[in-house]
């Protein structure tokens, strides 16, 4: 449309189903750009992306006329079709239901890409439920805990 100019920067994160440590750290690369192709694809812009064995960041700048939840949807979706093709992991590997998604100003992007870039060196002091759980009570998010970490019986997270 002409003459819109927008500026939406969102940082997702979802964990591995049942927060399993599946995401083989030797793959990183190869996963992190089959993503990046994906959310290309799709007329984003990946700003940073990281993985940890159990759990993924990733800043995009997104389109206004873009949903959230359906870049979400693809990427899991097909990120998972590629691992599973890929054979990494034993059995069948699947990312959790939902998600969570954060906004960011234009200001902030070299903080969170920092952030985002640096997941081990902040894993070892902090474990991903502590992390997860600051960043809902950051952007005053009001959650449930037991629905926010999925048991084997529950898949709410």
């Amino acid at each position: 449309m002409p003459n819109t100019y927008t500026q939406i920067y969102i940082h997702i994160v979802f964990a591995v189903k049942g927060r399993q440590n599946l995401i083989p750290k030797e793959h990183k690369t190869e996963l992190h750009r089959y993503i990046t192709g994906i959310i290309t694809n799709k007329k984003q812009k990946v700003i940073e992306i990281n993985t940890m064995p159990d759990h993924i960041h990733i800043l995009v700048g997104i389109a206004p006329d873009a949903a959230v939840s359906n870049l979400v949807r693809d990427i899991k979706a097909n990120s998972s079709r590629f691992i599973n093709q890929k054979g990494w992991v034993v059995g069948r590997f699947e990312w959790q239901q939902g998600f969570s998604a954060f906004s960011y100003s234009h200001s902030q992007l070299t903080v969170i890409a920092r952030y985002i870039k640096n997941q081990e060196k902040h894993h070892s002091q902090k474990t991903f439920r502590e992390e997860y759980l600051e960043f809902l009570d950051l952007f005053n998010i009001d959650y449930d805990e037991k629905y926010v970490f999925e048991s084997e019986n529950n898949d709410y997270a």
